[in-house]
């Protein structure tokens, strides 16, 4: 049976799953969290409850790759590598360039190099991948799924700038938007739950994890997101700032002496976010478990928690109301207590969550019978998603 492997590397974290195709079945599964971090979790999830675990520190992206390849074999999940015959990457930054799923060749690994600009944290991280996975599966056929591609019809009223229009004509500067596999699997499967078309349903989506993004969903498609030109802006994430104020870098160029605004990038990319603000890590089950005795823990959660609610109260504003909110995401799956908070930011405009059904986490509704619109905790399967597109292209 023909398998095919789909990567999913985020900004702290590595995940995959081993398809059987055509029946879609998940033959394995695992993860790497906290990539380049000391003690980096190498999981795999496989047969009747199977699991195997281990430590290992600094584990970047592509020696996580190398090492699944071996564990698969070792496992004997596989017998050969021979057995696999398609890989899918997440590539974050499709641009203008990419509107849908493509075969990778030389010129569309250059392509997703060129657009590092568009996303400096995972672009030329997901073209070292590709790399890496061609390296070791040289007659595989390699494809990228773009998370960018859902918001590419996004209304130009929220998809540009106030620039001058010639500049965002010429340079296509826009609202690029990113987590799109994630939000568009959050809009198919919402409409599922919901009973209802998708082209019916208004949504706000939220994926909550290392890198956090809200989109505004109007009947069934992208209406505005959170993340702009590069996935930096929007809310406070693990490492990145979320929005600020420009005039912050020339100022902080001056007073640190630094020449190259690259660094400053860096920093905002690299050292902001929780982890700037809390001082202890990107990671949020870190920061939660300090934030009764440290108070810069307590405002990491603060400001990530009021981030979030402004966008998805301007959201519920932009669509005059939704059939629903959604929660995703690492951190929106599986912190109840944050789901919590949110909502109770959110309570002007009369939604409201069932204690007894947030705190179980199970997929569906989660909110209260009065509540004004429905809540649902959905896991993402982006996964799921990037195989369905690459059986498409097989097709």
């Amino acid at each position: 049976m023909q398998k095919t492997l789909i990567i999913n590397a985020g900004s702290s974290s590595l995940k995959w799953q081993l398809f059987a195709m055509p029946a879609e079945t998940v033959v394995a599964s695992g993860m790497v969290e906290r990539i380049s971090m000391p003690g980096s979790i190498f999981t795999v999830k496989y047969g009747d409850h199977q699991k195997f675990e281990t430590t290992v520190d600094n584990l970047d992206q592509n020696h996580a790759a190398k090492m699944l390849l071996s564990e698969l074999q070792r496992l004997t999940i596989i017998d050969s590598l021979a057995e696999i015959t398609a890989v899918a990457h997440r590539v974050v930054a499709g641009g203008t360039t990419f509107k849908h799923a493509v075969e990778v060749t030389p010129d569309v690994l250059d392509a997703i190099k060129g657009l590092s600009d568009f996303a400096p944290l995972h672009n030329p991280m997901e073209a070292r991948g590709i790399e890496t996975m061609a390296q070791a599966l040289p007659t595989v056929k390699q494809f990228a799924i773009f998370d960018s591609q859902f918001f590419t019809d996004l209304p130009e009223m929220n998809a540009i700038y106030s620039l001058p229009y010639e500049l965002t004509q010429k340079y296509n500067i826009r609202r690029y938007g990113e987590h799109g596999i994630s939000h568009g699997y959050l809009a198919g499967r919402a409409a599922e739950l919901l009973e209802k078309p998708q082209d019916q349903v208004n949504l706000v989506t939220m994926h909550l994890g290392s890198g956090a993004s809200l989109a505004a969903v109007k009947d069934g498609k992208a209406f505005d997101t959170s993340m702009g030109f590069t996935p930096l802006t929007g809310v406070t994430m693990g490492t990145r700032a979320g929005d600020l104020d420009p005039s912050i870098l020339p100022f902080l160029m001056k007073a640190l002496k630094i020449e190259d605004p690259n660094e400053i990038m860096m920093m905002l990319n690299n050292e902001s976010g929780l982890l700037g603000v809390s001082g202890i890590s990107p990671d949020m089950r870190e920061i939660r478990a300090q934030e009764a005795t440290n108070p810069r823990a307590k405002l990491a959660v603060d400001i990530f928690i009021n981030r979030i609610a402004k966008y998805a109260g301007s959201y519920l504003t932009e669509l005059k109301g939704a059939d629903a909110l959604i929660f995703a995401g690492g951190i929106g799956e599986h912190n109840a207590a944050l789901r919590q908070q949110i909502i109770d930011e959110l309570s002007v405009f009369g939604v409201e969550l069932d204690t007894d059904l947030n705190e179980a986490g199970n997929e569906g509704v989660i909110s209260s019978a009065t509540s004004r619109f429905k809540v649902l905790l959905i896991p993402t399967n982006e996964e799921l998603a990037m195989v369905r597109q690459v059986a498409d292209l097989q097709a």
